[in-house]
């Protein structure tokens, strides 16, 4: 295990890399597809190649199940193979997301079939799998931000099944899949690795709100963690979530992830005007870590413009606080570390990577062009982490 990532830890790198992968239906009800529309498929050994340099070895990818799975019980695993064979050839792991935001085009979360699909899917993602690599560790990731999804088709149209009002039944019929897929996953191999990856978010009531205000901001605060209490059994035990699906607990932060309720309002991440209702990241690592007692990674992170590399060095600072409070913080992971398009217009590129497109170029997915500041600023980080990490810190409580 490399010195830079902690002794428990069954990722190659503290420092990860995500490359969007999202299949999705967008707001328009256009399929959208990151991998190919980001030059990363077409770029594999290229982006790969390019890792290694800044200490990343872990990567997050997707298998796009929209485009495996084109006719129901049929699956298409070309293009997965061709990731698994470079990360392979570059030595890199690859963490899998078998959702990432699309389903197939005749599934919603509010079809009666979805679950049933979804389990059968992961049982042949992991019967494809072992057939290459039988004594690796597998991590997957079953479906990506349930909550965020939940909501984005649940409520606000933004994706299929492009709903208003009924959030909470697309959350449950994604749960409903998860753990089922769970089930079907841990049935194929016991030894796999379960990776969350949900929200980090505070949700505040504003200054001077009466009781009802209050109250309606802490609960919407608390539902946050509803789809991790359903997999854990806690929240609707109907589903059949059990503690023992609770393994390594993801949370993805972005500068906007905290926020007033009433009227809504962003807090301003650096806090540079002292809110007394801004949470510190590590506040928050800590608050989810003793809510579950499982070991944490921050599955996405980034900054879209200028500010990337201030965000990148507050990421590593918190982290470090985090790891000495305690928390056994095993990574964090650079989402997205190619730059990529807006999924609804595809026309602005957010520049949040290590390496931005160049949107005047006929086809920007197939530039790269390292942003120095950002880089500069992993390296910081790096130095950061590596050091907290150096340091024995309390010993935390897992409860398996």
């Amino acid at each position: 295990m490399s010195s830079t990532t902690p002794a428990s830890s069954p990722f190659a790198s503290f420092w990860m890399a995500g490359f969007e992968c999202t299949d999705q239906l967008n707001a328009f009800g256009h399929r959208v597809d990151f991998l190919p529309l980001t030059g990363h498929l077409e770029l594999l050994d290229q982006d790969y190649a390019a890792l290694g340099p800044h200490g990343l070895h872990t990567v997050r990818e997707g298998i796009r199940w929209s485009q495996v799975e084109r006719r129901p019980y049929q699956y298409d695993w070309r293009a997965v193979q061709r990731l698994l064979d470079a990360g392979r050839r570059h030595g890199i792991q690859q963490i899998w997301d078998l959702c990432h935001f699309g389903y197939p085009d005749d599934l919603t979360p509010l079809h009666p079939l979805f679950a049933r699909r979804f389990a059968a899917l992961c049982r042949a993602f992991v019967d494809f799998y072992r057939q290459q690599r039988p004594n690796e560790v597998l991590i997957v990731t079953p479906i990506n931000e349930v909550s965020f999804m939940s909501w984005l088709g649940g409520d606000v149209r933004g994706t299929a099944p492009y709903c208003v009002g009924q959030g909470w039944e697309v959350k449950r019929g994604l749960m409903r899949a998860y753990i089922e897929g769970v089930a079907a996953l841990r049935e194929a191999d016991p030894g796999i690795r379960l990776l969350t990856t949900e929200p980090l978010v505070n949700i505040v009531p504003r200054r001077d709100a009466g009781p009802a205000e209050i109250r309606r901001a802490r609960a919407a605060h608390q539902d946050q963690f509803q789809s991790v209490d359903m997999l854990a059994g806690r929240l609707c035990p109907e589903l059949g979530g059990r503690p023992e699906y609770l393994d390594l607990l993801g949370f993805n932060y972005y500068y906007n992830n905290q926020w007033q309720r009433e009227p809504h309002e962003i807090l301003r991440w650096a806090n540079d005007d002292h809110d007394p209702r801004f949470r510190p990241l590590s506040f928050l690592l800590h608050d989810a870590y003793q809510r579950y007692h499982r070991p944490v990674v921050l599955t996405e992170t980034s900054h879209p413009g200028p500010d990337r590399p201030h965000w990148l060095r507050m990421v590593a600072e918190e982290g470090a606080r985090a790891l000495a409070a305690g928390v056994p913080l095993l990574g964090a992971c650079l989402y997205p570390i190619i730059d990529r398009p807006d999924w609804d217009h595809l026309t602005p590129w957010h520049h949040a990577g290590l390496w931005d497109a160049d949107p005047t170029q006929p086809n920007p997915g197939l530039s790269r062009k390292l942003h120095q500041p950002t880089a500069a600023a992993l390296a910081d980080a790096r130095r950061t982490v590596a050091a907290a990490l150096a340091v024995p810190a309390a010993a935390p409580e897992f409860v398996f």
